[in-house]
């Protein structure tokens, strides 16, 4: 996975309103049934002050960073949150805030901008973390990632971030499964993935897919819709860039007898 990298090169940056009037709270009916969380977004932009002329009578553009993000009424969520999103870029080069995130990216660009004179190169950066599910007992959030610095396309990473603010504990597929029914579940997502794709349940994986050994495998990327057990694979992880990502959903019916008792995947339980 692509990091950016966070160079220590101060330079000048020209910012942005790190929490735009638009961003409204959005209220929750709170009852016996649905006691869930009332939350509102924020946002941290940050812009560079080194305008790239695109094209002959077009307007002058800039790298930008912005940074969007869920503020819930739980603590423990939102440094959940926070921490998923900072662990993005790795143990060494780990901001400390959102706000690092922005201005650190706007940095390594006025260092290439300097280094580049002339350039026609901008960069983005934009992570945009969304509420997609919320139940009284599950939170779940869509995490996308995309950046440009540089090369022949930008790069953008989906990922859901699972919670449960009854217990203040992450979701995770094992917390959902029971241990002893891992491997049928692999069978079962393959054999869904297979019709998906339109294969035969014998042909082989290996030419057509990144799937290690030509075996197929489960992305770790996932959440829980009203329809069942969502899985993702992102881009280069089973296909090229050009065919984008890949979505697999396993039914609440296929789920039956694997799933733990009283888990989001067994709400009449």
């Amino acid at each position: 996975m692509k990091k950016i990298i966070l160079p220590l090169l101060t330079v000048s940056l020209l910012w942005a309103c790190t929490s735009e009037n638009k961003d409204k709270k959005v209220a929750h009916v709170i009852t016996a049934e649905n006691d869930t969380l009332t939350y509102r977004y924020d946002s941290v932009k940050v812009v560079s002050n080194n305008l790239v002329k695109l094209a002959v009578n077009k307007q002058a553009d800039t790298a930008n960073a912005i940074v969007r993000y869920p503020v819930f009424e739980n603590d423990s969520l939102n440094n959940y949150i926070k921490s998923q999103v900072l662990h993005y870029f790795g143990d060494e080069e780990m901001p400390t805030a959102f706000d690092d995130i922005a201005s650190s990216f706007i940095r390594g660009y006025n260092e290439f901008y300097l280094e580049n004179p002339g350039t026609a190169q901008w960069w983005y950066l934009l992570i945009d973390i969304k509420v997609i599910r919320q139940l009284h007992n599950y939170i779940a959030l869509k995490y996308i990632h995309s950046d440009y610095a540089g090369g022949a396309h930008g790069n953008t990473v989906i990922s859901y971030i699972n919670f449960n603010p009854k217990t203040n504990q992450a979701i995770t597929v094992d917390s959902l499964i029971l241990p002893d029914k891992k491997v049928e579940l692999l069978k079962i997502g393959e054999r869904i993935f297979r019709s998906n794709e339109n294969i035969s349940a014998t042909e082989s994986l290996e030419k057509r897919y990144f799937f290690t050994n030509g075996k197929f495998s489960l992305p770790k990327n996932f959440y829980v819709s009203n329809k069942g057990l969502v899985f993702l694979y992102n881009p280069y992880e089973i296909k090229p860039y050009a065919d984008g990502t890949t979505e697999l959903v396993i039914p609440f019916s296929e789920l039956s007898g694997i799933a733990k008792p009283q888990t989001i995947l067994t709400p009449n339980q």
